[in-house]
């Protein structure tokens, strides 16, 4: 196995920007947010970055899944709700509660593995480590005496992706791609919007999904601060899952709400399969995030 190491050295970026074990579908109304008498009726909407421009949009545009826990003062969980894209009125939490001060922590994502996992107001977990497209809410709630509460709350995204796009030839032997990458984190901190732990995270990407190949593959991770970067290591798989190349990618740029790209080729195009070591590297920002950003070289 030929190992090829490359090193993206990059400068300045800037902008602004989460998945639990899969459980049992949930009938009970009051347990998806949906409590009878509810004196306080939360809306979560999505929110994104463009072009410097700010847009909420619907939460079903964005996720397909949604996590909220409220909080004493003194950091007792008072409620916990989950919600899936297929329940009614996703999106839209109400609940009763007591007058007092809370805080309120909301995660959406699209995760097949299952819900967010809030522990409290400073940890949030993923099933199987796994993250997506991932958007969070922390905030404060007071509750008066006999008032109604309704509020529209926005999420703010809080990953960064990673999209590599192999160009030229895959060769018919690899089956799957592994990609393995620390300096990152699979846990947040809703309160500050940032990772908070150092994760070793793993994806198992296939090349041919549905009978259609696939050379682009996206990776996702909660930056410790707004940039950070990653160790990126790719290894080609055969059907076997033993391993045919590798190659390490060292000082990957990563900056929450924004869209690292990588293309380059990995293999030769002379029906060898060969690993090409050096040159076919480009970096750059995908601006449908928010931004735009030059790497210099």
């Amino acid at each position: 196995m030929r190992k090829v190491s490359y090193s993206l050295l990059c400068c300045g970026v800037a902008a602004v920007m989460a998945v639990g074990c899969e459980k049992p579908v949930i009938d009970d109304p009051a347990e998806q947010g949906h409590e009878a008498g509810a004196n306080v009726v939360m809306r979560f909407s999505a929110y994104q970055q463009q072009d410097f421009t700010r847009a909420a949009t619907q939460l079903t545009d964005q996720c397909s899944r949604l996590s909220v826990a409220v909080f004493k003062a003194d950091g007792t969980k008072v409620k916990s709700i989950n919600q899936r894209q297929d329940d009614g009125e996703f999106g839209t939490v109400s609940v009763s509660l007591a007058e007092g001060t809370y805080k309120v922590v909301a995660v959406a994502h699209s995760s097949t593995e299952g819900n967010a996992t809030i522990t409290s107001t400073e940890k949030v977990t993923f099933a199987s480590n796994k993250m997506t497209d991932t958007f969070s809410y922390y905030g404060s709630l007071t509750v008066t005496d006999g008032s109604a509460i309704d509020e529209e709350l926005q999420m703010q995204r809080v990953v960064a992706m990673v999209r590599l796009t192999v160009s030229g030839t895959i060769p018919q032997e690899v089956q799957r791609f592994k990609f393995y990458y620390t300096g990152g984190s699979s846990t947040l901190n809703p309160a500050t919007g940032y990772g908070c732990v150092n994760s070793k995270q793993t994806e198992y990407r296939y090349t041919v999904v549905d009978g259609s190949a696939v050379n682009v593959f996206d990776l996702y991770t909660a930056p410790h601060e707004q940039n950070d970067a990653l160790k990126l290591t790719i290894t080609a798989l055969d059907a076997e899952g033993q391993a045919i190349n590798e190659w390490t990618m060292d000082n990957v740029p990563v900056t929450r709400n924004k869209i690292t790209t990588w293309t380059g080729a990995l293999f030769s195009d002379d029906g060898t399969g060969g690993v090409i070591s050096d040159g076919g590297l480009s970096l750059t920002l995908d601006t449908t995030w928010g931004g735009t950003v030059n790497y210099t070289w």
